[in-house]
């Protein structure tokens, strides 16, 4: 099966790096275009032995790339097209039919309550999105309230497929010695309490809040951010107004899997944290909480599909926040007071092993592809 992969973008951001990371244990031959921003992903998947191609699209309008698009399909001679978020979605699903591939499978990562990958989710928005995604073989949703989100705006129940983000439970086993290697890297006192925070520097995730909870708490905390993003300039500007820049410490954005880069990676900074707080209150799933668990650490979250449809046995270490940065601060002394747990991985983690994930998607690829054969000619034999 030869299976082309097409995102919006290749930069450091949690569903391009998940692609990376399924494409390591999927069972089929894959290649994957980039409509623009190449990034230090696509470095990573060329490291892999996978083939990016990139298409250099030219703004949100640039609608020469779609003839470009159908000639690259056409030339690979692809039996099923995937497509992940927005842009990518509606240019690739239009220009896999016109490229004549049959089977045509969609990932919606990023579809929240209010927001779709940082844009408001208008009535053009989603017209847009449904006229696509009539184009498509199924669409996969990354946790069963995506799937929901996504019958509510008009998609047939059918035509979803549940496959969940999945991690390398691995990678994220807690190692004490990358832990005090790390936290030395960063210059962290030895008996600083670390609150970690994972993910896109954009206003919905609410870092804001965790800033703000850094003054209602002792000065032996401090906050690691990880992730890169256009509220960077407001974050900053708001620990050094709120008198705590000195115990804000920006990592930027990190790959999952080391690629060669300078400073540690997303695994080795949660070992130097004690414990994830996401403030975020409109996730699609929640894969910053799902790796924090898999290290071991205690987790406050405002928002993770990924976990609260699990029983509280499989989710031992995390707990739900409402409020702001007061409630943080309670919550995070709360924690602190309790004492340090061991740094084991709880079920929840292991659900969400990536093998788990893979061999879910290969099931949607085999059904999809059965679905759009042609027929057998009547009266043909199997024998």
């Amino acid at each position: 099966m030869k299976v082309l992969h097409i995102i919006t973008g290749l930069g450091v951001g949690g569903a391009e790096q998940q692609l990376r990371l399924l494409l390591r244990h999927l069972t089929a031959d894959c290649e994957v275009v980039a409509l623009t921003n190449p990034g230090s992903v696509a470095d990573g998947l060329i490291a892999d032995g996978v083939r990016v191609h990139h298409l250099g699209i030219d703004g949100n309008r640039d609608l020469s790339a779609l003839p470009r698009l159908v000639r690259l399909i056409r030339a690979g001679g692809y039996d099923l097209v995937h497509t992940h978020l927005y842009r990518a979605c509606v240019y690739g699903r239009l220009a896999a039919r016109l490229a004549g591939v049959r089977t045509v499978i969609a990932t919606e990562h990023s579809l929240g309550d209010c927001q779709m990958e940082g844009r408001k989710l208008t009535a053009g928005v989603r017209a847009l999105y449904l006229a696509s995604e009539r184009l498509g073989s199924a669409t996969v949703a990354v946790s069963p309230a995506v799937a929901d989100r996504l019958r509510r705006w008009g998609v047939p129940a059918p035509r979803i497929e549940v496959v969940p983000n999945g991690i390398d439970v691995t990678r994220f086993r807690f190692d004490p010695s990358r832990r005090h290697h790390t936290r030395r890297r960063l210059g962290l006192p030895e008996d600083a309490y670390v609150v970690g925070a994972i993910g896109r520097l954009s206003a919905g995730k609410r870092f804001d809040v965790l800033i703000q909870a850094m003054t209602r708490l002792p000065d032996d905390h401090w906050l690691l951010l990880v992730g890169g993003g256009p509220e960077e300039s407001v974050l900053r500007r708001t620990a050094y107004e709120a008198g705590v820049a000195d115990r804000v410490l920006f990592a930027g954005e990190r790959p999952y899997v080391p690629d060669g880069s300078p400073g540690p990676d997303l695994p080795s900074l949660t070992f130097a944290m004690d414990l994830l707080a996401s403030p975020s209150e409109d996730e699609s799933f929640g894969l910053a909480v799902v790796e924090a668990l898999a290290s071991g650490l205690p987790v406050l979250y405002g928002s993770c599909p990924a976990i609260e449809e699990l029983p509280p046995q499989a989710t031992t270490g995390a707990r739900r926040v409402r409020g702001g940065p007061e409630a943080y601060a309670r919550a995070v002394a709360g924690v602190r007071a309790a004492g340090p747990r061991p740094r084991t991985a709880p079920d929840a983690a292991h659900r969400y092993h990536i093998t788990r994930s893979a061999a879910r998607l290969m099931n949607v690829y085999a059904t999809a592809l059965s679905r759009s054969s042609p027929p057998s000619p009547q009266g043909a034999s199997s024998s």
